[in-house]
């Protein structure tokens, strides 16, 4: 099958950091040209691929010094309807752009949403298309938005030699907290549940711009407890062993987490989650078996007494069963298909 897969522009694909819908993009990419499928990526320049590379714009837009980011995301649509016809079907991951220009032009097409859909505007978009079709990341993140085409839910996956066990089992003698500094992710929690089991709390995480204020305000005192160790942004290299070596991944987020790549990267360590009963947790996090899932600070509290209950190595083989790439993959398959014998 000839796929083009279009990426956002604003982090290299993948990522070298932080980066989760660019990650996502790189990994089902790499599995497709893995299942010998001729693929195509429509990318930032600096992106690294195994499948054939089509640059839009020469870096990264987190990188380059440039006035206005639109202008570049029309040149990316123009690119991409240029070349549209070279393809079976156009995967596209950067939400809305696609549906006024592709709707005309007959090639099987659809958008795999990554982000929030609460938002009033996201919202009166897409009902002008109410047939095009699009993924969602989780059964969870349709409910603002049910009356549009979903073609189908296809939960994340990563390749499953990316991250893996420690050899030795870890030390599990912290506890971590992965991602990013934000109002909705929840790190205060996480420093008073470690504070109250009397645990050290290890933060691998990145401040935005546009959190840098809520940083300064109402979390920067907190990293100077006793018990907060604050890393800093790590990448892949470093997960295995951050995430392997803690006792569990806390995950007190506090908003409608569409998918939640954190909690998979840590069962692909073996790695237990403690995580609030938010957006797709329900749909990711097996209570019981690979983590516990919990309502309140005092449920989250007793859950890290019980952390022996987990089988870490339970944990990592349903993360083998559930969210490898290679299954990420064929579920996207089974969508192209169906939305190419339509269009026969």
């Amino acid at each position: 099958m000839r796929i083009a897969q279009i990426a956002p522009l604003f982090e290299a694909v993948p990522p070298k950091l932080y980066g989760g819908t660019e990650r996502v993009v790189h990994w089902v990419t790499e599995a497709l040209v893995e299942m010998g499928h001729d693929v195509t990526l429509f990318a930032s320049g600096d992106s690294e691929t195994s499948a054939k590379l089509d640059a839009v714009w020469p870096q990264a837009l987190r990188l380059s010094p440039i006035a206005d980011w639109v202008a570049t995301y029309a040149l990316l649509i123009e690119h991409v309807a240029q070349r549209a016809h070279d393809f079976d079907v156009l995967h596209f991951h950067i939400d809305y752009w696609p549906n006024s220009v592709f709707t005309r032009l007959g090639v099987p097409f659809v958008t795999t949403l990554h982000g929030r859909l609460d938002l009033h505007e996201f919202h009166e978009v897409y009902k002008r298309f109410p047939t095009v079709p699009v993924v969602s990341i989780s059964d969870n993140q349709r409910k603002p938005i049910q009356e549009i085409g979903w073609a189908g839910t296809v939960y994340h996956g990563m390749p499953a030699d990316l991250l893996r066990p420690l050899p030795d089992g870890g030390t599990n003698d912290y506890f971590a907290f992965l991602g990013r500094i934000s109002p909705e992710k929840r790190v205060d929690r996480a420093i008073e549940i470690a504070g109250a089991t009397g645990t050290t709390l290890k933060i691998a995480a990145k401040v935005d711009r546009a959190d840098a204020e809520y940083f300064a305000n109402e979390i920067e005192h907190l990293f100077k407890l006793p018990h907060v160790d604050y890393i800093g942004e790590i990448n892949d290299a470093q997960k295995s062993a951050f995430l392997g070596n803690a006792k569990a991944l806390l995950v007190p987020i506090d908003w409608e987490e569409p998918f939640g790549l954190v909690m998979i990267e840590a069962m692909a360590c073996g790695t237990p989650v403690i995580a609030f009963r938010r957006g797709s947790v329900p749909e990711v996090i097996d209570d019981g078996v690979t983590g516990f899932i919990v309502d309140s600070m005092e449920e989250a509290i007793a859950a890290t007494r019980r952390l022996g209950e987990i089988d870490r190595a339970g944990v990592r083989r349903r993360f083998e069963e559930r969210f490898t790439n290679h299954r990420m993959a064929a579920d996207y398959l089974n969508i192209y298909q169906r939305l190419i014998d339509a269009k026969r």
